[in-house]
């Protein structure tokens, strides 16, 4: 355990000791993360299988087809 507390202390205090500057950029980062993970998943990536109605073993069937299916397309 008390090497769990040395890493996050670690971590804290080189986060303390950074300038304004750099914890600017690190609130931004962050906010884009959000963005990225939260607010665009939700409005552009719905769930695909859970609209199809299937149960597990037909989710899973599905899957199998498609990633295994060939494209004819390319040939």
């Amino acid at each position: 355990m008390t090497i769990i507390k040395k890493i996050l202390n670690f971590y804290i205090e080189g986060f303390k000791n950074q300038s304004k500057s750099s914890k600017r950029l690190w609130v931004i980062i962050l906010i884009k993360l959000f963005i990225m993970f939260a607010i665009l998943k939700v409005f552009f990536f719905k769930d695909f299988l859970k609209s199809k109605n299937l149960n597990e073993q037909e989710k899973s069937e599905y899957i199998i087809n498609n990633l295994t299916k060939q494209n004819n397309e390319s040939n």
